[in-house]
């Protein structure tokens, strides 16, 4: 009774102090009401797109969810000397918005392999496989002969389309292997990952079949070693036992892509001045492979060594618009989930304003009456923004009403992970500790050595053709579908028949000086489930 109220009293003084905090515009009442009118009047403008997508550029944030939305929009504007509360991400401007279930087909909480499969590929599937349906069983390779489901990159391709992905983590992990890879198993990398029983029974690794699945145009992100024989030096840590090639099979796949573009201008690259030195007009093919396993956070990249993620979207853009008949591109933001697995999130918050920028690059590269462009995330973290800190905050900041140990806490929090230390039932004081750091580990409820996903639905935005097709709550195999649709590929054709010359109808998106954007409108086994429970890990 005593500690509540103590918290009433410490609430109603910072009520009272923060109360002049406000801006002379925001005490106003006609501030609010003008703005409000504004977005109303631009709700009321927007017609339809209704065009057919000639192209899809599809934004995928691993671990992105609502509250990492929301606390990354604050570290946006407080990196720009702002508050931060009232800053619009590039996102943030995208007309239609609507919410995706995430769960798996035998799991609440999913992986990133079962939600690739659905939103990719259309199909809702079990943990830690990807591209195989739900009659699939992790690890057993018996289980994906015939259940193999194909991705709306490869329907794409087989429409005409140039394709490719970008992405943060190694090209084999979960999310773009949706793209391209059927697998028992999101773990096998390649050969030397897989058990001896998967090999006989015929089943490949995710590296071979990166190369052998689908002719992809353009592929961005890491994960050489996976490419090269077993003992292959790398190039760039030659000293570095670890980031030795790992194939068992003797196989260089990154020879062999080379060898199977003969005839075309094909690219194969593993610097930035190699990257940069690429010239998109002249370029067929790019294969660039940056690290042996995931690239570097963007707090830590070498902008030497390693591009960011804005270049790399800009370069596969730039390549994969010379099609006449369009593209269709997986960019994936993939450590942001990352970062919040080991509790760190400022490092994942950077990394998630980084992928807003290039969401931006997109933006600006792209025509929005031809290109869908969507946005969301495959599942959520357990991170909370919690105790009534005042209005510009540090995101990464303390809160000001401190528990009721009498000791401070940050905004940001996790339900479990890394950051959960108890000494003599004691939680660490930290005060005097720099909680901005990228290595700072926020403190956790229940102590795990990688924080687990959450279940909660997540945001899809989208803006372009067939736009309005994503809203509402709906099941995130749904994604594919209406992609697939709004462009015309793969089995439901009904958006183009007929169609010759669709009205260029559309939403603009307009920058103020600021850099904030504004729209306007212009015209299964128990055992093989648990066992997938043991794989995952860090690998989410």
């Amino acid at each position: 009774m005593e500690s509540t109220r103590r918290s009433f009293l410490a609430l109603f003084l910072l009520v009272v102090l923060g109360s002049s905090i406000a801006t002379v515009e925001e005490e106003n009442s006609e501030f609010w009401r003008s703005q409000a009118r504004k977005t109303l009047q631009a709700a009321l403008d927007r017609k339809l797109n209704t065009n057919v997508a000639r192209n899809i550029l599809f934004f995928l944030g691993d671990g992105m969810g609502l509250t990492t939305l929301t606390a990354a929009r604050i570290l946006k504007g407080q990196l720009e000397n702002q508050p931060g509360e009232e800053t619009v991400m590039t996102m943030d401007t995208f007309p239609n918005v609507g919410l995706a279930k995430t769960y798996s087909v035998d799991f609440q909480v999913a992986d990133s392999a079962a939600t690739a499969t659905a939103y990719l590929c259309g199909v809702k599937t079990n943990l830690n496989i990807v591209g195989v349906n739900a009659a699939g069983r992790n690890g057993v390779c018996r289980t994906q002969k015939g259940n193999e489901v194909t991705s709306i990159l490869k329907w794409a391709k087989d429409a005409g389309k140039s394709v490719g992905i970008v992405t943060t983590t190694r090209v084999q992990h979960a999310t773009p292997a949706g793209s391209y890879a059927h697998s028992a198993s999101r773990t096998w990398y390649c050969d030397a990952d897989m058990p001896e029983s998967a090999k006989r029974d015929g089943c490949t690794d995710i590296s071979f079949q990166l190369i052998n699945n689908t002719d992809i145009d353009v592929i961005i992100g890491g994960g050489r070693k996976y490419m090269t024989p077993t003992g292959t030096k790398d190039p760039e840590y030659p000293t570095d036992f670890f980031s030795n090639g790992e194939r068992k099979d003797g196989r260089d796949l990154i020879k062999e892509w080379q060898n199977l573009k003969t005839g075309k201008v094909a690219h194969y690259v593993w610097n930035k001045a190699d990257f940069d030195a690429v010239d998109p007009e002249t370029t067929d093919y790019l294969m660039a492979l940056f690290e042996p396993g995931d690239l570097r956070y963007e707090e830590e990249r070498d902008p030497s060594m390693d591009p960011s993620i804005v270049e790399t979207t800009e370069k596969a853009i730039r390549i994969l618009q010379k099609n006449p008949k369009g593209f269709f591109l997986l960019v994936e933001g993939g450590r942001i989930d990352q970062a919040h697995h080991a509790g760190r999130a400022s490092m994942a918050l950077h990394e998630a304003v980084a992928f807003d920028r290039a969401i931006a690059k997109g933006l600006e590269l792209t025509e929005e009456h031809e290109t869908l462009t969507v946005v969301m995330a495959d599942h959520s973290q357990p991170l909370t923004f919690n105790g009534f800190p005042f209005r510009g905050n540090s995101i990464l900041g303390k809160s000001p009403l401190w528990a009721g140990d009498m000791l401070p806490y940050t905004t940001l929090m996790y339900g479990n992970g890394p950051g959960h230390k108890i000494v003599n039932g004691t939680r660490p004081d930290i005060r005097n500790v720099d909680t901005k750091s990228k290595d700072y580990i926020q403190q956790a409820a229940v102590p795990v050595d990688t924080t687990t996903h959450s279940g909660e639905d997540v945001a899809v935005l989208a803006r372009g053709p067939m736009a309005h097709l994503f809203q509402g709550v709906n099941e995130q195999n749904y994604i594919a579908h209406a992609m697939g649709y709004a462009a015309c590929v793969g089995a439901d054709l009904r958006h183009c028949e007929g169609q010759t010359a669709p009205p260029l109808v559309h939403t603009t998106l307009k920058y103020n000086k600021n850099g904030a954007g504004a729209v306007s409108a212009s015209a299964a086994l128990l055992g093989s489930l648990l066992s997938g429970l043991l794989a995952i890990t860090i690998l989410m």
